[in-house]
């Protein structure tokens, strides 16, 4: 193999640059000034409650910005097609302003999520939102110009808009994909722990009323004795794997006692796993306990 060939083969490929490019943004420490002054005041605004809970798709079983996004962007992408074919002016313009209302759920529900997320990912997922802010303002100004007879002019914005879009669109991917932003983070115990019964500790060495940590074989679990009742969960959290025994453990109406996650607030009802408030959206994997006469404590994934 002579020089010429070796290097032209350890160039890095566009994707790779791209994808390194765009890793640069986890480490752009510059924007976090910005960061943290939006992030406070949209949870400020928020604050806690079924709004929330909403936002974040907690009624749903999972997160509502990324399936939101397929309107706009669906919408968007589709009057580009028409524009490129005679005939379809009014068409093209109904899917614009369509696509501009259905931006409105996608925002909201996108701000939600990513004033909740970890700083890297808050870092790219601002970039994400300037771009997609930038595509929102184009395809206004493409309806509007469209809106007064200007269809060149409307047509023009509108593809400015979908450039726009896609580099939105692919750091949403980064996003979603290679931070896991929106993925569970719990342990998956189907893949982890084996079936049947396993001995975790004995009864007298857990404290009552007092969240513990302990493992099982891979993974750690959370730990709650109530009384006689002892109830275990996955210990990292489902939304971005914080640590639940270090969490405060409260009750929900029912008074049911419930883990409040030290990371993000999410909030969890120890008897099931169930999500009470998030941002978690997904069941927090939860162990079936029992009792034996020595006082040994045994577990078992449930369901």
């Amino acid at each position: 193999m002579n020089r010429r060939t070796s290097r032209r083969m350890s160039r890095p490929q566009g994707s790779t640059r791209l994808a390194t490019a765009t890793e640069s943004l986890e480490r752009a420490r510059g924007l976090d000034r910005t960061i943290r002054a939006l992030s406070t005041a949209v949870r400020r605004t928020l604050g806690t409650g079924t709004v929330k809970d909403t936002l974040h798709g907690v009624p749903m079983g999972h997160p509502a910005h990324p399936p939101l996004t397929d309107v706009p962007m669906g919408l968007w992408m589709s009057a580009a097609v028409l524009d490129l074919m005679p005939g379809t002016r009014r068409a093209s313009q109904t899917l614009v302003a369509a696509g501009l209302a259905g931006a409105v759920p996608t925002v909201l529900t996108g701000v939600a999520d990513w004033a909740s997320m970890h700083r890297e990912q808050q870092r790219v997922g601002l970039i994400h939102a300037m771009s997609m802010a930038t595509a929102s303002g184009l395809y206004s100004a493409s309806f509007w110009a469209r809106y007064q007879g200007r269809d060149s002019a409307g047509r023009a914005f509108g593809f400015a808009g979908l450039t726009a879009l896609l580099a939105g669109g692919y750091l949403g991917g980064h996003l979603a994909f290679r931070q896991a932003g929106g993925a569970s983070h719990a342990d998956q115990t189907a893949h982890l722990v084996s079936l049947g019964w396993h001995d975790l500790c004995g009864i007298e060495d857990l404290p009552d009323g007092w969240p513990v940590h302990r493992r099982l074989g891979y993974i750690s679990l959370f730990v709650l004795r109530t009384g006689d009742d002892v109830h275990v969960l996955t210990d990292r959290c489902s939304h971005l794997a914080g640590p639940l025994h270090q969490g405060r453990i409260i009750t929900d109406d029912n008074a049911d006692p419930c883990v409040v996650c030290p990371w993000h607030g999410s909030t969890f009802r120890v008897r099931d796993g169930a999500v009470v408030h998030g941002p978690a959206t997904a069941r927090q994997p939860s162990f079936e306990t029992r009792i034996t006469d020595t006082g040994t404590i045994q577990v078992r994934p449930l369901g």
